[in-house]
């Protein structure tokens, strides 16, 4: 991890020079450093082989000024030259070729990660005193993780002020005349029209509607108007990236984002998968050629056909040079594995079932689409059967097949019954770490290093809680935590302005741009609200509100007040 930080106990960050940053050793640190320091002392050459992403760039950056290795050497010194080296996987090969083509640190994606660092503590260090001195001790503020419990908090009042709406479907099982002794004559058709005009989901809102809708067509005469049949494609998802990989480990596995991210450390750490913190979807020829080999032995030429399959990455910013997350061996098969335990053999399954599916061809359906006419309603019935399952040989989904009857155009059709169903319109529902990860991606916040500790640090200062069924809920304080910043502080949890910042550290990383004055833009307008917000803003109107409820003690009122545990009752009276 990191042998340099910001000092804990002070803001340490030069805020009237340039934002330079003061570094220090961390305690659990010290050790290593020594360690490293006694080592350098008698070598020649040193290799920096940390990880491939900025955060480990800058480690690499860390302990070149911590081993004085881009001074000018000292008498003392033996060290002759410092080369860094990246590689995506730890195996002999992706080493051996990694020590072949030596590179220079490279001081942009050192420029961001410490932007990002510089950011998060101006905000943390600065606006978590102010909720202090306005709320209770003990509470933070963060530039990411606000707007996390933002969204959130968002989500839970759109659940509080929704209202349901009733609103009904109805279906026809009908029967093919001529066949009543074949294998499959019924068919089930769902009413989708009235006058040729399509019906929207809320069209037939309550039950005499709908019951006046099935008289009238237990009336009259069903007829096949139009027949649709075509071959439909769903192709293969693309490799994991650190995104997927946690939502996939939290939806099939029951995962956390932060135990998918230990055991995926395992896996890497012990050379079974490449580097788990990317949002990149490139493979490496080499990959996709073994894998295509695997493919022809193992299930056949037809399903090796489309292979070797690339995809594109959706992210500017994704470094092309780093790989999705896969197998480094793809001929290694999960149930092969040892010495791991079994949830990490899970984890390498899924991994492994998406590498593979990815390079497979698409699965291929039958699907017949039926028209068909009752007076002035519309009614449709659909087919849809598996011609080829293709990649879901591997990977595979939930999926309906109904299979339709031998149909003709201007077939009539026997009426069995008519089915009239009721529904109601339901909420959104609350987040789950899944659709959090999902959510925080599409808007653009944080990057794949950032997902698993963002959530963690929600939960641990207690401004979220999960639900019975694993949702995110906010909690009291949670809630006011958030209408505190939103009302007084709306950039720092305002998802498009935390979104743009990202895109400048990117472009840091880049290095079309320098990183201070995007430190400057945002922190001299931050520094001059906050200011203005002390004098404005009273604890007594954020934490308190009145009761009916009489003290025992000299029966004046009481008032509802919030501490750190939540809402208490107080005597007004206090501290008399």
């Amino acid at each position: 991890g990191h042998i340099r930080d910001l000092p804990k106990n002070e803001l340490g960050v030069d805020t009237q020079k340039n934002f330079e940053p003061r570094y220090v050793i961390p305690t659990k640190a010290r050790k290593t450093v020594n360690h490293l320091k006694k080592q350098a002392e008698a070598a020649r050459k040193i290799i920096l082989a940390t990880d491939e992403d900025r955060e480990g760039e800058a480690i690499a950056w860390h302990i070149t000024q911590i081993l004085n290795l881009g001074e000018v050497k000292s008498q003392k010194s033996k060290v002759k030259s410092t080369e860094r080296i990246v590689f995506h996987e730890i195996t002999k090969k992706a080493i051996e070729e990694a020590l072949k083509n030596p590179r220079e640190i490279d001081i942009n994606l050192v420029d961001s990660q410490q932007a990002r660092r510089i950011l998060d503590r101006l905000v943390g260090y600065e606006l978590s005193p102010f909720l202090w001195r306005k709320i209770t001790r003990g509470l933070s503020a963060g530039r990411v993780q606000s707007v996390a419990v933002r969204l959130i908090a968002d989500r839970e009042n759109e659940i509080r002020n929704f209202q349901s709406q009733e609103y009904w479907t109805i279906f026809a099982l009908l029967l093919k005349v001529a066949s009543r002794q074949s294998t499959v004559n019924s068919i089930q058709a769902n009413l989708v029209k009235i006058n040729d005009e399509v019906l929207d989901k809320l069209a037939i809102n309550n039950q005499e509607e709908a019951e006046k809708i099935k008289k009238e067509l237990e009336q009259e005469n069903f007829v096949i108007v139009d027949i649709n049949k075509k071959t439909v494609k769903k192709n293969p998802l693309p490799p994991f990236i650190t995104s997927t990989l946690q939502q996939e480990g939290s939806k099939r596995l029951g995962f956390s984002a932060k135990q998918t991210m230990r055991l995926a450390q395992n896996l890497y750490e012990n050379g079974l998968i490449t580097y788990m913190r990317t949002d990149s979807f490139n493979l490496s020829q080499e990959s996709v050629m073994t894998a295509k080999a695997w493919i022809e032995k193992e299930l056949g030429k037809e399903y090796a056909a489309q292979a070797p399959r690339l995809f594109k990455t959706r992210s500017r910013l994704a470094q092309e040079a780093h790989e999705a997350i896969r197998p480094t061996d793809p001929t290694r098969l999960p149930e092969k594995l040892t010495k791991v335990d079994e949830r990490e053999q899970k984890l390498y399954q899924l991994i492994w079932q998406r590498f593979i599916a990815s390079q497979l061809p698409e699965a291929r359906f039958d699907a017949t689409q039926v028209e068909i006419k009752a007076g002035k309603y519309g009614l449709r019935a659909n087919g849809n059967i598996l011609k080829f399952d293709g990649f879901l040989r591997i990977w595979p989904l939930k999926f309906k097949e109904t299979t339709l009857p031998e149909l003709e155009k201007n077939e009539k059709l026997d009426l069995e019954k008519i089915i009239t169903e009721q529904h109601f319109t339901e909420p959104p529902p609350r987040f789950n770490e899944a659709s959090l990860i999902k959510t925080l991606e599409e808007y653009g916040i944080g990057r794949p290093s950032t997902y698993a500790p963002i959530i963690s640090v929600i939960q641990e200062r207690n401004y979220v809680e999960k639900d019975e069924g694993r949702r995110f809920r906010p909690t009291e304080m949670g809630e006011l935590v958030n209408k505190v910043l939103t009302e007084h502080f709306p950039e720092i949890v305002d998802i498009g302005f935390t979104a743009k910042i990202e895109e400048d550290l990117d472009e840091i990383a880049r290095g079309e741009i320098q990183w201070q004055p995007v430190i400057e833009e945002f922190y001299e307008p931050f520094k001059k609200n906050l200011e203005q917000k002390y004098q404005e803003v009273s604890k007594k109107e954020l934490t308190e509100e009145a009761s009916d409820e009489i003290c025992e003690k000299c029966g004046r009122k009481m008032i509802i007040k919030l501490g750190r545990y939540g809402k208490f009752l107080a005597c007004s009276g206090y501290p008399e």
